[in-house]
């Protein structure tokens, strides 16, 4: 695929100086309130009677220890998009891309290499691509909702999605700024197979393409009206074989049909994984199926959105999600079979979708610090579990766990993107396994297992690398913080002594854990609602902490917070690297407006050294847009280099070189 070229087309008064264009246009909006920037308050958790050991001890080997995580993954963390909220998230076409998407995914790439991404979820399923190019609704857009024609007896609402083939251009074109890889599907909302999401995506995507999910939680189907009974996982299999079936009567699909990921059931309505393999499953579509996957949220907060129950309290469910035990090691203990079994054939297995509650989240919980501790315990949880992937899904407005959202479409003028807790956690856990795709796992069962105190080990190339350490108490509640110390080999290990001089620390910090905003990574913060163009603001620190003389090392740790020390030396020098603005030619105003220079615009592929570069997207700074002596210019069609970008929609213009 070749690199994108920009363009510009103006047909508005524009401002022209030096090679820069600025569209600047009046624009009212009303403020819109909504779960993804909800600041609900909630009152801090009371700490654990008794309390935990606050000085515990870790013994790690410099062997490869027993019972150690597979070799996992970099990128093993990434997001899942509801399908219907793409052109909100991503862009509005191949040629207008969501700038802060791209500087988040690149947080990414700087940090693991590599991002993954699923665009998909209820909606995919009701998807058609306008192969023809002639839909009405689909001009100069991605996708079109039906809203018109929602099925009645579908509990969820799903509207019919139409995708024009500009949509995979635009995933393309994001590909080709950033590093990242797509999942797709093929709709499965009945057996009259559309393909057209495989026709466009296998020939404009080519390797970003990941795979093809094939079915979203059909264990639903028949509660959701998408079936008739009896249907159950047989009927699904036999499903799967009649688009095997079609796959195999054409060769333009050969590389699609050995693709397909499996199940994504949500072990709902009876239905189990066990049942799929032990009717033969992976056995009968060995070839066919590239990964196996699960889609599990740990509790549901369906009840408040679509009635039929007790709405769950946010205030009692808090504690949940401060435990190690509650909805982590009891939930992934669920899957541990599972994950060997897919070893035993040599599939990965992910966790297709995951968050914090279904159907939106909780106010208070989904989008506080406490939900930033617990997810990044759940990925690592997942990892010692022996999945090979996860991805934390992105709803629209009314979600409270959504990692980011954009603003609403009337706020754009004011508003900057909000970065939510899970957003945090798939950054530092980036951090955490890195490049290497060496990375094993392993839970110390630390302080004698208890649940507000966990810590796991990571080795890579077979040696100790890093440790991770959680302190989940609140400090409302009185002292809590940790002395966590450690040892590498020495007395009692058969070991030598193997503890480092010193170890460098990079601490990911919040006052209380409800906080709902400026949670700091090493310093560095994404701000609060509304307040982010999706790069880390402030400076780096990482701390220097000396060890002991009697081969020991002594971390301390706030409560609440998580710790990473790195165990070889000073981490990752390219996650330190100012964060690249990826700016565009297009500006719908005056404030908020970042700029970049065209050839690093023109060269830009997710692998680039941007550590001497630095942009700006704030209002008054000395490379913002926003400067005197402009002359006014009727701009009719440029094509312009060392452009200028806005957030009214923040967005990049380019065009790829189409095939």
């Amino acid at each position: 695929m070749r690199l994108p070229f920009v363009t510009l087309t103006l047909s508005w008064l524009c401002t022209l100086v030096a090679g820069e264009v600025t569209i600047q246009y009046l624009a009212q909006a009303t403020m819109v309130a909504s779960g993804a920037h909800n600041d609900t308050p909630l009152n801090a958790p009371s700490l654990p009677n008794p309390m935990p050991n606050l000085a515990p001890f870790l013994q790690l080997t410099s062997a490869l220890p027993s019972g150690i995580s597979i070799q996992l993954p970099a990128g093993f963390l990434g997001f899942s998009i509801e399908m219907s909220v793409a052109n909100q998230v991503l862009g509005h076409n191949s040629s207008l891309i969501q700038v802060p998407f791209l500087n988040l995914m690149h947080n990414i790439v700087q940090r693991s290499g590599t991002v993954n991404v699923r665009v998909g979820g209820n909606t995919q399923d009701y998807a058609t691509v306008d192969e023809a190019g002639t839909h009405p609704e689909l001009q100069g857009k991605i996708l079109w909702k039906d809203k018109a024609n929602i099925n009645s007896n579908n509990p969820t609402a799903t509207p019919p999605v139409y995708l024009s083939k500009d949509f995979f251009y635009l995933l393309a074109n994001i590909s080709t700024f950033t590093n990242v890889h797509w999942y797709l599907s093929i709709p499965f909302n009945d057996t009259n197979w559309r393909l057209g999401i495989v026709d466009e995506s296998q020939a404009i995507l080519g390797n970003y393409l990941l795979g093809y999910q094939t079915a979203n939680e059909p264990d639903f189907y028949l509660a959701h009206g998408h079936r008739t009974a009896p249907y159950n996982e047989s009927t699904w299999m036999g499903e799967f074989g009649q688009l095997v079936d079609r796959l195999n009567q054409d060769t333009k699909y050969n590389s699609a049909k050995t693709q397909l990921i499996v199940p994504s059931i949500a072990n709902a309505n009876g239905w189990q994984l066990q049942t799929l393999w032990d009717l033969g499953l992976v056995d009968q579509f060995n070839s066919n199926i590239k990964y196996l996957a699960a889609e599990r949220y740990p509790t549901d907060n369906c009840a408040a959105i679509w009635g039929g129950g007790t709405p769950a309290n946010p205030q009692d469910e808090l504690p949940n999600f401060l435990n190690h035990n509650t909805y982590l090691k009891s939930l992934i203990s669920q899957y541990t079979t599972h994950t060997a079994f897919a070893q035993s054939k040599n599939k990965p297995f992910l966790m297709f979708e995951t968050n914090t509650a279904s159907c939106g989240g909780f106010p208070g919980v989904s989008d506080s610090f406490a939900s930033v501790l617990w997810s990044l315990d759940y990925a690592l949880q997942m990892a010692y579990g022996n999945f090979s992937g996860a991805m934390f899904h992105v709803g629209g407005q009314t979600t409270f766990y959504n990692p980011f959202t954009a603003p609403p479409t009337n706020e754009t003028v004011f508003h900057q993107w909000t970065v939510g807790p899970l957003y945090y956690s798939v950054l530092v856990m980036a951090e955490i396994l890195g490049t290497t795709n060496t990375s094993q796992v392993l839970d110390l069962n630390a302080n004698n297992g208890d649940v507000s105190t966990p810590a796991y080990a990571i080795y890579e190339n077979g040696k100790p690398s890093k440790l991770a350490l959680f302190n989940y108490m609140d400090s409302a509640g009185g002292n809590a913080a940790l002395t966590v110390s450690f040892a590498i080999g020495g007395s009692g290990s058969n070991e030598a002594n193997a503890t480092p001089q010193s170890v460098k620390v990079k601490y990911l910090l919040s006052n209380h854990t409800i906080d709902t905003g400026n949670f700091t990574w090493a310093g560095q913060t994404f701000g609060v609602a509304y307040g982010s163009d999706g790069r880390l603001q402030g400076t780096e620190s990482v701390q220097t902490i000396n060890c002991n003389s009697d081969n020991t090392c002594q971390i301390p740790l706030a409560a609440p917070g998580f710790a990473l020390v790195f165990l070889n030396g000073d981490p990752n020098p390219t996650a330190a690297a100012p964060s690249q603005t990826f700016s565009t030619s297009l500006v719908t105003q005056t404030r908020n407006t970042a700029t970049i220079d065209a050839q690093v615009l023109a060269t830009s592929n997710g692998h680039q050294d941007v550590s001497d570069k630095k942009y700006s997207t704030s209002y008054g700074s000395g490379n913002s847009v926003n400067r005197a002596g402009r002359n006014a210019a009727s701009v009719g069609t440029l094509a312009v280099l060392g452009v200028s970008l806005g957030l009214g929609w923040f967005t990049v213009r380019v065009n790829s070189m189409r095939r």
